[in-house]
C-alpha cells in the first residue's frame, strides 16, 4: 500500500478526526466475547427449525401437522395461515404481503426453499424431527428462473395480481414484468445519426450473486401474554425490523422492542426481515422464547441475493473522444417478489459522465429464485459494467487514453445529476487524475497479462437519524446511536463527539440503543450512517457544550458570552475569577445542583449529502492453455470527502473491491434443470479469499462535503461499482477478445478465446 495521506493536509484544524485509534469494538470481537445473532439465549427458550419447499413453483393443496404436533417436545407450529397479513386475505399493503408471504408461503410457493411451515420445540433435534412428519401436499406447476423463460408470452405467472406499472396503460393480464422505469433527456436519435460519430453497442449480462456474509440470519423472539413482545437479532436496522414486523402481525409498533446484537456481515442482506416474524408467531403459540435460525444452505436458498442483468447498450462518441450518446436498457431478475434495486441501478449507470443525450430504461422481472434484495450500491454494479466495457472500446477504436477518455467526460462541480439538481464539491475528476499518475498505471506487463480501468459511483444518502450525548460525572462522555455498527460509526461517532467536546477519544463511549431506548433511526446501509448519524451526534454535543459554557458560567459568577471553551475545560475570561478553568468532569459532577444532567438528543434527515466516485486499476494475467485468471496488482482511488478514521475507510474500499472482483470472476446462483439451486454453500460458491487477491491499494481522496460538519461523504457502497468494469476490461484485454458475460469463468473465457482463433 502506499503510505496513508495525511488527512491534516486537507483539515489542519483537526485534532481527532483523521487519526486512526484502536477500534473500540475490537477485542470482544476476536476474543468472542461479541454477542452475534445465534449467541443470544433466553430463559427457557426453545429451537426453532424451517420447513421449505423443495418446488421452486407449486400451488400447496394441503398442509398437516397433526403428527409434527404430537411429537414429544414440540411447543409450536405455524403455517402461513397463522400470519393476519396473509390469513385476512384483505387489501393490505402489497409490499407488506410480499414480506409475509416471503417469510412464510400460503398459497404458492415460488422458489426452492420457500418456507412452509416452522416448529418450536425444546431441542433443535426434536424441532427438525418433527419436520419430517409434516406432510405438505403440492401442486406442482412450470417454473421460470432465466430472464427469456420468465418474458416469453406462455411464461407460468407468478402474481395473479402484478401489472407491469410504469407503462402508458394498465395491461389487460398479469405477467411476470413488475415495472418499467426511464430516465433522460435530449435527443438520441438525432445523437447517433451524427455521421462524426463512433458507435460501440453490446449485450452484457450479470447473475445474481449473494452478499457473503460470515454469519447467518438468526432471531430470538419472546411474546408475552400482555402483548408486548421482545426480539434479539443480528440486522441492519433495530426500527425497520420493529416496524417491519408489526406490519406483517397486525400489530403496534411500540409492542415490540427489538434489542441489536452484532452483526457478522450485512452489505445490504440484512435489511429486511425472514425469520423474526415466524420466531414471534412460534413465541406467542409456545408461550416462551424461541430461538430461529438459518443454516448456510438456507441463507443461500431463502435470502435475497443482488439480482442478475441482462443490459442491451449504445454508445456514441465524437472523433475527439466526446460522449453525445448513450442508450441503455436492462432487464433485472427480480425473484419471487418485485424489488430489484431498477431505479437506483439506471440512475447510477450514467451518473459519472456528461452526456447530453440520454435514455436509459429498466425492467423488473420476476422469476422462482429467491426474492432479491440489497448489495452494496444495489443496481449499480450490474448497470455500471457495460457502460464501462463500452468506454473502453471506445477509448481502443478513438486510440485515446482511457482514463484521459473518462477524464474528457467526467462529471464535475455544478453539472447536473440525474434528478436535474447541480452537484456540489464532488471529486470524480481528482479520482481519474491521481489514477493516471499512480505508479500502477505505467507499471509494466508480464506476458499474457493486461490492464484494465473501470469507474463508477453512488449517490450516498443522508435520512433520518438520533443520536444522544451525555456527560458522567466523571466527565466521560456516553454516545448513543440508533445505527447497529456495520462498518465502524462506533468509531466514526466517537471520534466526531471527541472533536465537538474537544476531548480525548479514550473518554468516548458509544452504545446501540434498542427501539425503546432512544428515537427512530433509518437503518444502516446507503453509506450514510457517519455522514447523517454524525451529523446528529455533532448536533447534540453542540447542545451539551452550550450547556457546559452555561454551567460553568453560573459557577464563574458571569455571563456565557465570558466562558471560552477551550481543550475540554470552560475558562473564565471576564470577572473576579477571570483565567480561571472548570473541567467537563468539574462541571459535571455539580449537576445534581446546578439545573440537572447534561445531555441532549439530535434529531436529523439531512438531504444534502454528495455522491461518492471510485477509479479502479487492475491487472490480470490469463492463461491462453486454460483460461484461468489471476489478480496480479489492484489500486482503488475512491473520493471520499473527509476520513474521519482512515483505517475504517481504506478497510470499506478494500472490501467492496474484493466483493466486485468475485463477482466479475467466480460467483454466480447455478440452478439445475428442476429448479433447485445447486451451490448453496461456500464450498461450490465461489467467493474470493485472501490467498486469491494481491493487496489492494486504497487511495483516498479528501475532497470534503461541505455541508457536513467535519466534510463527510459516504464510502461503503462506491468500491463496488467500478471492479466488474475494470476486471473485465483487464481480461478482455489479456485474452484478446470483448468479454460481456459474467462471471468470466476460465471455461467462459477460454471458449472465447478458441472462438476467436
Amino acid at each position: 500500500m502506499n503510505a496513508p495521506q495525511d488527512p491534516k493536509a486537507f483539515a489542519p484544524e483537526y485534532r481527532v478526526v483523521g487519526t486512526r485509534p484502536v477500534r473500540p469494538d475490537g477485542i470482544d470481537k476476536v476474543t468472542g466475547k461479541a454477542i452475534y445473532g445465534t449467541d443470544h439465549i433466553a430463559a427457557n427458550m426453545l429451537f426453532a427449525a424451517t420447513l421449505r419447499s423443495p418446488h421452486p413453483h407449486a400451488r400447496i393443496k394441503s398442509i398437516d401437522t397433526k403428527k409434527a404436533e404430537a411429537l414429544a417436545g414440540v411447543k409450536a407450529v405455524v403455517t402461513g395461515r397463522d400470519f393476519p397479513v396473509l390469513a385476512s386475505g384483505g387489501d393490505g399493503r402489497a409490499d407488506m404481503r410480499h414480506v409475509a408471504q416471503n417469510c412464510m408461503a400460503l398459497d404458492k410457493v415460488l422458489y426452492a426453499g420457500h418456507a412452509v411451515a416452522a416448529v418450536a420445540a425444546t431441542s433443535q433435534l426434536v424441532a427438525e424431527e418433527a419436520l419430517a412428519l409434516i406432510t405438505v401436499d403440492y401442486e406442482v406447476l412450470p417454473h421460470a428462473i432465466a430472464l427469456a423463460d420468465a418474458m416469453a408470452p406462455d411464461a407460468p405467472v407468478l402474481h395473479d395480481t402484478m401489472f407491469t406499472t410504469g407503462l402508458p396503460e394498465k395491461p389487460a393480464k398479469p405477467s411476470n414484468i413488475a415495472m418499467r422505469f426511464e430516465v433522460g433527456g435530449g435527443d438520441i436519435d438525432s445523437a447517433f445519426a451524427d455521421p462524426a460519430a463512433l458507435i460501440v453497442s453490446g449485450h452484457y449480462t450479470t447473475q445474481p450473486v449473494h452478499q457473503g456474509y460470515i454469519e447467518p440470519h438468526a432471531a430470538v423472539a419472546s411474546w408475552n401474554a400482555d402483548g408486548q413482545a421482545q426480539i434479539w437479532c443480528s440486522s441492519q436496522g433495530q426500527f425497520d425490523v420493529r416496524d417491519v414486523t408489526a406490519a406483517v402481525l397486525g400489530i403496534s409498533a411500540t409492542n415490540i422492542r427489538v434489542m441489536p446484537l452484532e452483526i457478522g456481515g450485512g452489505f445490504g442482506g440484512k435489511t429486511t426481515v425472514y425469520l423474526e416474524p415466524v420466531a414471534m408467531l412460534l413465541s406467542r403459540k409456545a408461550g416462551r422464547p424461541v430461538r430461529l435460525a438459518m443454516s448456510r444452505a438456507e441463507v443461500f436458498l431463502a435470502s435475497g441475493p443482488a439480482p442478475g442483468s441482462e443490459i442491451e447498450i449504445r454508445m456514441a462518441a465524437l472523433p475527439d473522444g466526446t460522449l453525445i450518446a448513450a442508450d441503455l436498457e436492462a432487464w433485472n431478475r427480480s425473484g419471487a417478489y418485485p424489488g430489484a434495486d431498477i431505479h437506483a441501478g439506471t440512475m447510477s449507470a450514467l451518473m459519472h459522465y456528461r452526456i447530453a443525450n440520454t435514455r436509459m430504461v429498466g425492467w423488473e422481472v420476476a422469476c422462482n429464485m429467491p426474492s432479491t434484495h440489497a448489495y452494496r450500491a444495489p443496481g449499480a454494479p450490474q448497470l455500471t459494467f457495460p457502460v464501462e466495457c463500452c468506454l473502453d472500446e471506445l477509448a481502443d477504436k478513438l486510440g485515446i487514453d482511457p482514463i484521459d477518455l473518462r477524464l474528457k467526460n467526467a462529471i464535475r462541480p455544478g453539472d447536473l445529476n440525474a434528478r436535474g439538481l447541480p452537484l456540489g464539491n464532488v471529486g470524480f475528476v481528482e479520482c481519474l487524475e491521481a489514477a493516471k499518475a499512480h505508479p500502477h498505471y505505467s507499471a509494466p506487463l508480464g506476458k499474457n497479462q493486461a490492464r484494465g480501468v473501470g469507474a463508477g459511483g453512488w449517490g450516498n444518502y443522508g435520512g433520518p437519524s438520533t443520536a444522544a450525548v451525555s456527560i458522567a460525572a466523571d466527565g466521560s462522555v456516553q454516545v448513543t446511536s440508533g445505527n447497529p455498527d456495520i462498518g465502524g460509526s462506533r468509531a466514526s461517532l466517537a471520534i466526531m463527539a471527541a472533536e465537538t467536546l474537544q476531548v480525548p477519544y479514550e473518554n468516548v463511549r458509544v452504545t446501540i440503543a434498542d427501539t425503546a431506548s432512544l428515537g427512530p433511526s433509518m437503518g444502516t446501509g446507503g453509506s450514510r450512517v457517519t455522514f447523517a448519524t454524525g451529523k446528529a451526534v455533532v448536533a447534540a454535543c453542540e447542545v451539551v457544550l452550550s450547556t457546559l459554557v452555561h454551567r460553568a458560567a453560573a459557577m464563574f459568577g458571569t455571563a456565557a458570552d465570558g466562558v471560552e471553551w477551550r481543550d475540554g475545560a470552560a475558562y473564565c475570561r471576564s470577572g473576579d475569577k477571570a483565567g480561571q478553568s472548570l473541567t467537563m468532569g468539574a462541571i459535571a459532577s455539580r449537576s445534581a445542583h446546578s439545573g440537572g444532567p447534561i445531555s441532549a438528543e439530535g434529531t436529523v434527515s439531512p438531504q444534502d449529502y454528495l455522491p461518492g466516485y471510485g477509479v479502479h486499476i487492475c491487472d490480470m494475467e490469463v492463461d491462453p492453455q486454460t483460461g484461468a485468471t489471476t489478480v496480479v496488482r489492484y489500486t482503488a482511488i475512491q473520493d471520499t470527502g473527509t476520513a474521519i478514521h482512515p483505517d475504517y475507510v481504506e478497510g470499506q474500499i478494500q472490501g467492496g473491491a474484493v466483493q466486485g472482483i468475485g463477482w466479475a470472476l467466480n460467483e454466480a446462483y447455478l440452478f439445475d434443470k428442476t429448479g433447485k439451486m445447486d451451490n448453496p454453500g461456500f464450498l461450490d460458491y465461489r467467493m474470493p479469499v485472501c490467498s486469491d487477491m494481491p493487496m489492494i491499494d486504497a487511495v483516498m481522496i479528501q475532497k470534503p462535503n461541505p455541508a457536513h460538519p467535519f466534510g463527510v461523504k459516504g464510502v461503503g457502497e462506491t468500491p463496488i461499482v467500478p471492479p466488474l468494469g475494470a476486471v473485465a476490461n483487464a481480461v478482455s484485454r489479456a485474452a484478446g477478445v470483448r468479454l460481456r458475460h459474467l462471471p468470466l469463468t476460465p471455461a467462459s473465457i477460454y471458449a472465447a478465446m478458441q472462438g476467436k482463433a
